[in-house]
């Protein structure tokens, strides 16, 4: 390529590397002694390329913790306002016999519909983002639906349990307290 005629590019073993430049520069100032030599290594010169991904990757890490325990609170208080709305119902039901993993299911229903339905909007927006950042690189992997598929199993795994002592509280609460006024 005409833009890389100042560049040579030399392959050596490692455990020779001080003899390798000090015969590489021994060739080269017989060439050109007016010029110094200036040398870098490969690894080095991609670890720079990649070094700011790396730092996005450390910060997309730390803002992704933050958002997963903001979205765990928000997920314990919605779970709280819904066990206090629905506490009648719940005593009701035990008066009634309805088993305690009943009530679970059904408080915990509503939580997985959500997140599912989050879900469903966010797989087409990280699929067109990743693909057009992965876009970027010469070197890429292929997105696989199973990315997706997993990082929404973790995500209700996330919200489920976030909900389930919300909802076992509720489920084991006594039945009399809540119907105490009725």
């Amino acid at each position: 390529m005409p833009s890389w005629h100042r560049y040579v590019f030399v392959k050596f073993k490692s455990e020779h590397m001080q003899e390798a430049i000090a015969s590489i520069r021994r060739v080269y100032n017989s060439f050109n002694p007016d010029f110094p030599l200036e040398y870098t290594f490969l690894d080095e010169a991609v670890e720079r390329l990649y070094h700011s991904e790396q730092k996005t990757k450390k910060i997309f890490n730390y803002f992704t913790f933050i958002a997963i325990f903001i979205s765990c609170l928000g997920l314990y208080g919605l779970a709280v306002h819904m066990a206090q709305q629905k506490t009648k119902e719940i005593g009701i039901r035990k008066v009634l016999g309805a088993p305690i993993i009943n009530i679970v299911t059904n408080l915990s229903k509503e939580f997985i519909l959500l997140v599912c339905m989050a879900n469903v909007i966010a797989w087409p927006l990280a699929y067109y983002f990743m693909d057009k950042w992965l876009k970027k690189f010469a070197y890429r992997i292929d997105l696989s639906v199973w990315i997706f598929i997993l990082s929404g199993l973790v995500a209700l795994c996330i919200a489920l349990l976030t909900v389930s002592y919300q909802s076992v509280k509720a489920a084991n609460a006594n039945p009399v307290d809540s119907l105490r006024y009725e």
